[in-house]
């Protein structure tokens, strides 16, 4: 089977009680048992599991990071979860199934590396990066052809919002499209969030508790993502990543966050059982032991 023939097969699912066998088709035919019986899984759609395909992307880094075997080989299979659940998804909609992407993933390989393959003779990694980059422009002119144009931007990578964002500005940038100093930029940070501001005031009740109607709610996250997006602007006309700075962010929130319960498990107490009163205290001593250490 092949994608030239278009014949998909959708696998089977497996009956009874399956046991673990390292087999690809044998986990083909789980992914296709948890389609057809699990309530979760057969309500997801292949747009709705994209938020898991990004997450488990990450988790893999942490855990690479980590340099511990089992995380490591659990977040692997998470990845390969993935790939089998869309896979499943698109033999059902008989589009293509598992056999086509690994055929597509093999010509690509094989097209890629013709130093490896072919008599082409390449003598360092950097001449690989060049003939890659090479290869993946005849790819593109090839997509062309098939009538898939390409805009300027379509050469910015898939990531994160924030890494996307920044190269977006970043490529635009190069085509003239950009302020000229950092000051068009915070003063761009200015007006979105106060156009946040003013959205989130209009929606807003007596108690100053948002009761927003769905349609009210897209307007005020356009709103958040024009600033995130301004910010992000900011950071680039800094020469700061963007995304570092965040993760950055992330990680010393979860430390003093980590301080607050440690404190309070010496004082006998359950997160859980304090306040905010008493947490945000502990979140000004956190910030203290930061200073001290």
């Amino acid at each position: 089977m092949s994608i030239l023939d278009n014949k998909v097969n959708v696998p089977v699912p497996v009956q009874g009680t399956p046991e673990a066998t390292g087999q690809l088709d044998d986990l083909l035919a789980l992914m296709a048992r948890l389609r057809a019986d699990c309530p979760w899984d057969k309500k997801q759609t292949n747009h709705s599991l994209i938020p898991y395909a990004i997450e488990e992307a990450y988790e893999l880094g942490e855990a690479v990071q980590s340099d511990d075997d089992e995380d490591i080989k659990g977040e692997l299979g998470d990845v390969l979860l993935q790939v089998v659940f869309h896979c499943q998804m698109y033999a059902e909609q008989g589009r293509f199934d598992m056999s086509d992407v690994i055929t597509t993933l093999q010509e690509k390989l094989v097209r890629r590396h013709p130093h490896v393959f072919e008599a082409e003779t390449l003598k360092d990694d950097a001449a690989v990066k060049i003939r890659w980059d090479e290869i993946k422009l005849e790819e593109q002119q090839a997509r062309e052809a098939r009538g898939k144009s390409k805009r300027r931007l379509d050469q910015v990578k898939a990531g994160s919002a924030l890494m996307q964002a920044q190269d977006v500005q970043k490529q635009a940038s190069k085509l003239g499209f950009d302020w000229e100093g950092i000051t068009g930029a915070v003063d761009k940070l200015d007006e979105e969030i106060a156009e946040l501001k003013n959205e989130l005031m209009d929606k807003s009740n007596e108690a100053a508790k948002y009761d927003m109607s769905k349609a009210n709610i897209r307007e005020v996250e356009k709103e958040l993502g024009d600033c995130m997006f301004a910010l992000v602007n900011v950071a680039r006309k800094l020469n700061l990543d963007a995304e570092a700075a965040t993760l950055t962010c992330v990680h010393k929130f979860k430390s003093r966050f980590g301080y607050i319960e440690e404190q309070l498990e010496l004082a006998g107490k359950r997160i859980e059982d304090s306040d905010i009163t008493e947490m945000d205290a502990l979140w000004e001593a956190a910030k203290q032991h930061e200073r001290s250490s």
